[in-house]
C-alpha cells in the first residue's frame, strides 16, 4: 500500500531485524549518475553505448577506451554518504540492520559506517593486477594514465567490479539469501528491480513486512506492504 513516512519508522521500530537491498537510487543524491533513469548514462552520447563499454569483452579487446570511461563516469571524486546511507549505518550500529545488499560500487556505505555491506557488483576501490594478484587502491586507476599497472609486476590493474557478462561472488549472493531469509523487515530502496541476478534475491524473503522506497513504480510495489515513491535520502532523514 502507500504509505508515509511516519508509518514507514513505526514499521521499522517494530521489526526485529531489518536487511536493506539498493540500488543507484541510493547514490544518485550523492552525485553519481544512475545508469538507467532519463537523465542517466545510458541516454547520453558516447561511441560505444555504456552497456557495451562496461562489458567484459570490451575491456580485453577495448581497454584503453574503457578506462577513459571508467574514470570519467565510474569515479565519483568528491561523492559523500546521504541521508540514507547514515541511517542504515546508524540502524546496524543499535542492532536493528543485519546487512545492506547493494548493487552499488562507490563504497559509499562503508563511508557512513556501515560495516556489513555486501557489494553484489564489486566496488571501484579496489583494484588488482591480473598477473600477480596484487590488491590496490583507487589510486592507481584513477591517477594513472592510459593503462594502470602494478607497481610490482607491470601487470594490468582491473578493478574489481563486475561488469557486464560476469557473473556475480557466489558466496556473496549466498551470505545475501542468508541474511534476507534472517529478516523480518526487508526494505528496498533506489532500484527498479531491473538488474538480474541480483533483483531476484528479493524473491528468498520471507519475513513478514516488505518496503519500498523508489521514485518510480517497480514490479513489486503490488506485493510490498509499504510503498513510498520518493527521493531515498528525503525520506530516511525522516527516519
Amino acid at each position: 500500500m502507500t504509505a508515509t513516512t511516519e508509518q514507514l519508522r513505526e514499521a521499522v521500530e517494530k521489526a526485529k531485524t531489518v536487511v536493506f537491498f539498493g540500488g543507484a537510487g541510493v547514490s544518485t543524491e550523492s552525485g553519481i549518475p544512475d545508469f538507467r533513469s532519463v537523465d542517466g548514462l545510458y541516454h547520453q552520447k558516447y561511441d560505444y553505448p555504456p552497456e557495451t563499454i562496461l562489458s567484459h569483452s570490451f575491456f580485453l579487446r577495448h581497454t584503453e577506451e574503457f578506462y577513459k570511461f571508467y574514470r570519467d563516469k565510474l569515479l565519483s571524486h568528491d561523492a559523500k554518504p546521504n541521508a540514507a546511507h547514515k541511517k542504515l549505518a546508524e540502524w546496524e550500529q543499535q542492532g536493528k540492520l543485519n546487512a545492506v545488499i547493494t548493487q552499488n560500487i562507490d563504497g559509499l556505505h562503508q563511508a557512513a559506517g556501515s560495516k556489513k555491506v555486501l557489494e553484489l557488483h564489486g566496488s571501484v576501490l579496489r583494484n588488482y593486477c591480473m598477473d600477480c594478484g596484487k590488491f590496490h587502491g583507487v589510486a592507481a586507476v584513477r591517477d594513472s594514465r592510459g593503462l594502470p599497472r602494478c607497481d610490482a609486476c607491470g601487470g594490468l590493474i582491473k578493478p574489481d567490479v563486475v561488469l557486464y557478462e560476469e557473473g556475480l561472488d557466489q558466496d556473496i549472493m549466498e551470505e545475501a539469501v542468508r541474511c534476507i531469509r534472517e529478516a523480518d523487515m526487508m526494505i528496498i530502496g533506489g532500484t527498479s528491480l531491473a538488474v538480474y541476478p541480483a533483483a531476484g534475491l528479493i524473491h528468498y524473503f520471507r519475513g513478514d513486512t516488505l518496503a519500498l522506497v523508489n521514485r518510480d513504480e517497480t514490479p513489486l510495489d503490488a506485493r510490498a506492504d509499504f510503498v513510498l515513491h520518493s527521493k531515498i535520502g528525503e525520506v530516511f532523514s525522516a527516519l
